[in-house]
């Protein structure tokens, strides 16, 4: 039977970010270590979102929108602005700085936002990876079209699609529309698999999942019928054999290599983004 997880849901001043992992209730969707749902939200003229620079260990992250746009910055020097559709992959591997703001131009206008913000956990044996940074437009994207139904998949392989995204581990993640009276068929039942239903209507296995669940599939849940009109995203992947810590924006295998992090945070040594080098987030 599915196991429907309640986001916890924090208001951050004009927009609120629904947390769905890590939970107690549930660490872990195959690599995926954190989901979180941001928005929906419309801002006035002057107003938005500014996360100012931060550090990252062990994980890679991926950003994608349903409406609005946000300026991704790194330490590598990467500056790209991401619409609705688009992928941001950034691996942090050893350790990355980035920054996540608003173009003048977005800034000065009313204007929205509404998106997905995930973490993936690199494996044990390439978490000390060089970090990356891969913007992958919507068109460059595979996507599956079936009578009712269009899928289009951000990670790793799933339908018979292969995404170009280069990934350290097995898993999926995929966008769904589908129109009522459609199923979608369970990606890989050997896989840990999560449903989030952005909009809409679905059952599983007789359960009912609206907009804002996040819905954990068995191996059993053959299938998710369609009840009503419904976007629904995917995400998955192999089981990890030993979990990963998290902690503020670090995830690793070892208390230590966390301490280590901290303390570099603390004293400088991470580098800093080229044009975005005056704030950044303090440790907790």
């Amino acid at each position: 039977m599915p196991k429907l997880i309640v986001g916890d849901k924090k208001d951050l001043g004009g927009f609120s970010v629904a947390r769905y992992i890590p939970q107690k209730a549930q660490r872990m969707v195959g690599p995926f270590v954190f989901f979180d749902h941001i928005g929906p939200a419309v801002f006035p003229a002057g107003k938005g979102v500014n996360v100012r620079p931060h550090p990252h260990i062990g994980l890679a992250t991926v950003t994608y929108l349903f409406a609005g746009s946000m300026l991704h910055r790194d330490s590598l020097g990467s500056v790209q602005e991401i619409h609705p559709g688009d992928v941001n992959w950034m691996v942090a591997g050893s350790g990355i700085v980035h920054s996540e703001r608003e173009t003048h131009e977005v800034r000065s206008g009313e204007h929205d936002l509404h998106g997905l913000q995930l973490w993936v956990a690199l494996p044990p044996d390439m978490q000390d990876v060089d970090p990356d940074f891969l913007h992958v437009s919507k068109n460059d994207l595979p996507c599956v079209y079936r009578p009712g139904v269009m899928m289009r998949v951000l990670l790793g392989s799933a339908y018979e699609r292969v995404s170009p995204v280069r990934t350290f581990s097995s898993m999926l993640y995929v966008d769904v529309l589908a129109e009522a009276g459609r199923t979608i068929p369970h990606p890989d039942p050997a896989m840990e698999v999560a449903a989030f239903i952005v909009s809409g209507r679905v059952t599983v296995n007789g359960e009912e999942a609206i907009a804002n669940d996040f819905v954990v599939l068995s191996e059993n849940d053959a299938e998710i019928r369609i009840e009503e009109d419904t976007r629904l995203v995917l995400i998955g992947g192999t089981a990890f054999a030993q979990k990963p810590l998290v902690h503020w924006n670090f995830v690793a295998y070892k208390p230590e290599d966390i301490d280590a992090a901290r303390e570099r945070w603390e004293n400088g040594g991470f580098p800093a983004i080229p044009g975005d080098d005056e704030e950044h987030i303090p440790l907790p």
